[in-house]
């Protein structure tokens, strides 16, 4: 095969640090990707000698044994711009190359892999075009190019299956490729579903081993590692439990290893229970084992401080160079309820039952807590993780997980920090269409700012709401909300519609009831609650209840009773089950009573989970309410179209790259835009703005005014004055040169002054980007004013915003009722505010280095037209320019950097 023949480099630059990255293989393992070095000729050298004839015959086109001197120069010595190779390594072994090199003078470049035997079918060739792709466009190649022979159908297949629209020819027995590089929405999918399948594989390895050590097992009930192996054998782990203790011969009654090489089996799951300063010498240890995957439920790292983080940043390096995945440190542990499994690698004694439910927590210490209160709301989990400092497993990699696993129908997730808010929102969302994501977020008003929360993602309260609307995620407010919804989420179906009946043995309590069912934004089905009275029959009950569910006006049904009332009280709960057990509409019930949730609504089918029908029974009945409306909600997700991105006449993104880019290019920090390439920015996008002009004396006001047209309003462009009627730095509704004149001499500062013509009367309305460095850009919306700024009153979306995204976004605020003919007021042009946001969420979009966006105000009025042919105008703004802050493109895959 004849490859470009490369130019000699000369002062090569170092490659960019996000070129080096942690990858999951596809069958979970983990490697380490990076730019290759001349130091990787010897690792070269053997991966040649441990590849097979075959494999060097398909890279090579001959009987290649073993590389010239000149060729391995050639090999270890790019530039990393024309010519790019990256190594994929297994600990200190190198097993795995790509690279290409770009044909001189075109955009074209030849790409080849050589992977070693052993490793073949781990995806890695895969995962070396997705680098190099992005690595190639990043250097300004548009093309690769790629010769296999005929019969090396794997490594055909690997350029096929990429997303990529390759074209094919066939000569001499050799297949001649050419494909684009783009990024497409195809190679994005099919990146996006190798990742799902990777981290998927990485988390089973952990939950679903055939064997467990615990590596500082001991008989002393006071350490941990006691509890870890008590907590395994009582729940009845299915494969073989090696302790490893070297003091040790038996503990716990089970046969002890002075250490892990010691064990003469196979060991998939390593937990350690020891002294973080002993926890490297495990790993490595673990590494030689070859360990699949490791629980570190020891202390004494990220949370401890600086030298904490330091030493966690190496245990998560050493252990996914050495292809292992690692829940914590300082975690409770995992759990499996699966009877083929039975897994309590965990601190906590008492496990929920098996159950439909994926249970993500983050807090080691706040877990035993978390599993207590789930089992004494009866609520079956399916699989439990303890993330602890998540150093490197997170809430994603579960979520990946349990997107595909069969035996998990509802997911809780209890978080204090995200690592990567982006990939979150586009896991929840996939995820949320199949299975609801319930989240209880915490540090909303608090900070906690030691140990490892000095290095979490912290995302401002805002863009956490916005994420998880986007995202289809049931936000919670309580640790208790989060069990309560759960339990409805995993025990009845889900509602149609909001249109609720309240059936119960109490008026005053139906009464409370419907108030709250109005409070939560549901409706009653009915005027008034159904009573069968004190002196009610369990018959009585059961006809009310099957009448409101084959009632077709009623979505869900809340059933209250009160047990003390009558003698027979255990007679009703049967009835309740029964009706729900043939019902495809949700009931929650309330047994106010001291004896709390009546066991026969929930009991086990034949597999032994809780049956489907069980009625979740709530303490209060506004508890039970307020699962229903959130669960409700996200019925209403689900049924809401996706939406698109609509196609936006008079947009012209080129120039508005330009524009960006002379900014920067003059000042590379950023800075704010001027008011004139505030206008043409604007333009660019069809956003209509008013006429306007910048004057620095009376006279030159009065000639930009008699141009844009009377009446005109003059604005300073000093910034403690803008928008600041109430100190002189506006003047409006000046209708001749005298009145221009007059309020240019008045207006205080001396600064530049704005003229613009007057916009008709309407509705202020503030519309603004706000880029957030976690995970990019969100649109905001709110009325204009100060009682609406007091307030706080504004909405949030995060882009790309869709039309019904923009539909949601206008109504979302509470004063949305101003735009919508309050008090017989005729209503504004809703039409062309959401244009309006498009536009800007496209702007956002198109230009990260947009920094910051104000258009305020915004002023918007009838829909016919009122201001020129307009019903909607920009009459001020600010922005400011940077280098972005979020990374646009997605990139390749890679894994989180450790905390």
């Amino acid at each position: 095969m004849t490859e470009p023949e490369p130019p000699v480099p000369v002062d090569v630059p170092a490659p960019p640090p996000h070129w080096e990255a942690d990858i999951v293989a596809a069958d979970g393992g983990t490697v380490h990707l990076r730019p290759i070095c001349p130091e990787d000729a010897e690792g070269l050298v053997g991966l040649m000698e441990r590849s097979s004839d075959q494999t060097r015959y398909y890279r090579f086109f001959g009987p290649m044994k073993r590389l010239s001197a000149k060729d391995l120069h050639r090999f270890t010595h790019v530039d990393h711009v024309d010519r790019v190779a990256f190594v994929v390594l297994l600990g200190d072994l190198l097993v795995a190359v790509g690279r290409y090199d770009r044909y001189p003078g075109t955009d074209d470049a030849e790409i080849a892999f050589l992977v070693e035997d052993a490793h073949q079918g781990r995806g890695l060739g895969s995962v070396l075009l997705e680098h190099l792709a992005a690595a190639g466009r990043e250097r300004g190649v548009k093309r690769f190019v790629a010769e296999v022979l005929a019969q090396n159908s794997r490594m055909v297949r690997v350029f096929q299956d990429a997303g990529y629209h390759s074209t094919r020819e066939y000569e001499d027995g050799v297949v001649h490729l050419t494909f684009p590089i783009e990024q497409t929405e195809d190679a994005l999918a099919v990146a996006y579903e190798r990742e799902q399948r990777s981290e998927s594989r990485s988390i089973a390895r952990l939950l679903t081993p055939s064997s467990v050590a615990v590596v500082g097992a001991s008989n002393d009930e006071g350490k941990i590692g006691n509890a870890v192996l008590r907590n395994l054998l009582d729940f009845g782990f299915a494969g073989p439990v090696y302790p490893v203790n070297p003091g040790a011969r038996h503990v716990r009654g089970v046969p002890a290893y002075a250490d892990i090489e010691s064990i003469p089996d196979d060991v998939d799951l390593a937990v350690l229970a020891v002294p973080a300063d002993e926890v490297a010498g495990v790993v490595e240890a673990c590494r030689r084992k070859r360990v699949k995957g490791l629980v570190v439920v020891s202390g004494g790292f990220g949370e401890t401080g600086p030298e904490g983080r330091a030493a966690e940043r190496q245990l998560v390096a050493a252990a996914r160079a050495s292809g292992l995945r690692v829940v914590g440190p300082n975690c409770l542990g995992i759990v499996n309820t699966d009877p083929e499994v039975r897994l309590n690698a965990s601190l906590a004694p008492m496990i929920p039952g098996r159950g439909r439910v994926g249970f993500f927590a983050q807090s080691g210490s706040l877990g035993v807590a978390l599993l207590e209160r789930a089992r004494s709301r009866n609520l079956g989990l399916s699989t439990f993780v303890s993330a602890g400092n998540r150093a490197d497993v997170s809430g994603n990699d579960l979520l990946q997980y349990w997107a595909t696993d069969p035996g998990t129908e509802v997911v809780l997730l209890h978080l204090e920090s995200f690592g990567n808010p982006r990939k979150f929102a586009r896991l929840a969302r996939t995820v949320g269409r199949t299975k609801p994501v319930v989240a209880v977020k915490s540090g909303r008003h608090v900070k906690i700012r030691r140990g490892l929360a000095d290095t979490s993602v912290a995302v401002p309260e805002q863009s956490v709401a916005a994420l998880f609307a986007s995202a289809g995620v049931i936000r919670v407010e309580t640790v208790a909300q989060m069990f309560d919804v759960g339990t409805l989420l995993a025990h009845q179906p889900l509602p149609a519609g909001k249109r609720i009946a309240i059936v119960g043995n109490s008026t005053a309590i139906g009464v409370l009831v419907a108030d709250a069912v109005l409070d939560q934004g549901l409706a009653l089905a009915r005027e008034e609650p159904v009573d069968i009275g004190a002196d009610g029959t369990p018959e009585d009950f059961r006809s009310a209840l099957q009448q409101a569910i084959d009632d077709d006006g009623v979505d869900a049904v809340v059933a209250v009773f009160l047990p003390p009332l009558m003698a027979g009280s255990q007679e009703f709960g049967p009835a309740l089950r029964d009706v729900a057990r043939g019902s495809a509409k949700p009931i929650v019930a309330s047994f106010m009573s001291t004896e709390g949730i009546p066991p026969e609504l929930t009991v086990p089918d034949e597999s032994g989970l809780p049956a489907r029908g069980s009625v979740p029974s709530y303490s209060t009945p506004e508890r039970a309410v307020i699962a229903l409306a959130k669960v409700a909600e996200y019925a209403r997700w689900l049924r809401r179209p996706v939406g698109e991105l609509p196609e936006l006449a008079g947009v012209d993104d080129a120039a508005a790259r330009e524009l960006v880019r002379g900014v920067l290019g003059d000042t590379p920090t950023g800075r704010d835009l001027t008011d004139a390439e505030l206008i043409a920015l604007l333009a660019a996008y069809g956003v209509p703005v008013l006429g306007t002009r910048t004057v620095s004396d009376a006279e030159a006001a009065v000639a930009a005014a008699e141009e844009v047209g009377y009446p005109v309003v003059l604005k300073s462009t000093a910034p403690w004055l803008r928008h600041r009627s109430d100190l002189g730095g506006v003047r409006l509704d000046l209708g001749d040169a005298d009145a221009v004149r007059t309020a240019f001499a008045a207006i205080p500062s001396g600064d530049p002054v704005i003229v613009q013509e007057m916009a008709a009367p309407g509705v202020a309305t503030v519309v603004g980007i706000v880029d957030d460095p976690s995970f990019g850009a969100l649109v905001t919306f709110g009325l204009g004013g100060v009682a609406t700024d007091l307030l706080g009153d504004r909405a949030y979306r995060t882009v790309p915003l869709t039309d019904l995204d923009a539909a949601e976004l206008v109504r979302a605020p509470r004063a949305w009722p101003l735009l919508d003919g309050y008090r017989g007021s005729e209503p504004v042009d809703v039409a062309a505010l959401e244009d309006l946001l498009l536009r800007v969420a496209r702007l956002a979009d198109d230009l990260p280095e947009v920094l910051r966006l104000t258009l305020e105000p915004v002023i918007v009025g009838p829909a016919e037209p009122w201001h020129g042919g307009r019903s909607l105008v920009v009459a001020g703004g600010t922005a400011s320019v940077g280098p972005p802050t979020a990374r646009v493109d997605p990139g390749p895959r890679r894994m989180r950097s450790p905390v």
